[in-house]
């Protein structure tokens, strides 16, 4: 015999009870009101852990659900469920216990009058904001937001340290993005307000970062977590002054089950830096290599398997 995990995403989703039973084997009791006698410190219920279907927040999600393997629950991993809108009602519901999630994009779709953009002030909001019910534990250094973006040649070239910088570069500077960054909140038009930089804008898309490495843009919106600050030359400038929304890494949790499992999880986020996301997720889109072992590697690596 063994124990029956209880998928709640898959009985929110319709599932019969008696295919659940089924799936716990020889297991007899009712997994909605029966903890197990071999579940973990989670106190009988598995702990179900969703993903986006974006292979950096996949990493994040394999490398909670291992440490929390590895403290003593029973996990049950719903993985690369969409976007935003196909997987928050299911976060909502207590359907999915726990999920890796970004402080600022969060805000925005909780909050759409959400003023706040600094690291700190984000996430203060983001706890005001999120449903009753849910509970986010503590945010990483590691994120995965806009920035603005320079060769390193460029920033040694002018001295360049930080987006105000750029006022002091002679030749026109040009900022490469998706079409719809130009009117963003923190777009050419604040950096103009905040930073007195005349900047041009050039609606380069997914040819942004090929833009940059051409020569053909001085400055581009790269996102903090992409593999290119690892595998090229470039470098993102400083924000002082919080013009650009933070983003940080922030495991979002059912209330639930936050006191059970938030020394597993902080510690994680205690760990996981802006570098090591990155590099994490060259060994995903580089090195090739699946979820499970990058997550397994980066747990043996920072003591936490």
């Amino acid at each position: 015999m063994f124990t029956a995990r209880k998928s709640r995403l898959a009985l929110a989703g319709g599932v019969s009870l008696v295919a659940a039973l089924t799936l716990g084997g020889c297991a007899s009791s009712n997994p909605l009101d029966a903890p197990s006698e071999d579940s973990g410190s989670g106190g009988g219920d598995t702990i179900v852990i969703g993903s986006q279907a974006y292979y950096s927040n996949e990493i994040i999600a394999e490398i909670y659900s291992q440490a929390l393997e590895a403290a003593g629950f029973d996990v049950d991993e719903q993985f690369s469920i969409g976007q935003r809108d196909a997987y928050m009602p299911d976060v909502e519901s207590g359907a999915i216990d726990v999920f890796p999630e970004y402080t600022g994009n969060l805000l925005e779709y909780l909050d759409k009058d959400a003023t706040a953009t600094s690291p700190e002030d984000v996430y203060a909001a983001l706890k005001e904001a999120l449903p009753e019910g849910l509970t986010a534990l503590d945010y990483a250094e590691a994120s995965d937001q806009d920035t603005y973006t320079v060769l390193k040649s460029f920033a040694e070239e002018n001295d360049l340290t930080s987006i105000g910088d750029l006022s002091k570069v002679t030749t026109p500077v040009t900022i490469g993005a998706a079409p719809e960054f130009e009117q963003r909140p923190y777009g050419p038009a604040k950096a103009k307000e905040v930073y007195g930089v005349d900047l041009g804008f050039s609606a380069t898309g997914p040819t942004t970062l090929e833009s940059l490495l051409a020569g053909e843009i001085q400055v581009a919106d790269i996102y903090s977590a992409d593999p290119a600050f690892q595998t090229e030359d470039i470098v993102a400038l400083e924000d002082p002054e919080n013009i650009i929304l933070a983003s940080n890494v922030v495991p979002i949790v059912s209330s639930d089950v936050a006191d059970e499992v938030s020394d597993v999880i902080n510690a994680i986020s205690a760990k996981l830096t802006a570098e090591e996301l990155v590099a994490l997720n060259v060994q995903s889109t580089v090195d090739q290599k699946s979820a499970s072992d990058i997550a397994e590697q980066w747990l043996a690596d920072n003591d936490l398997s």
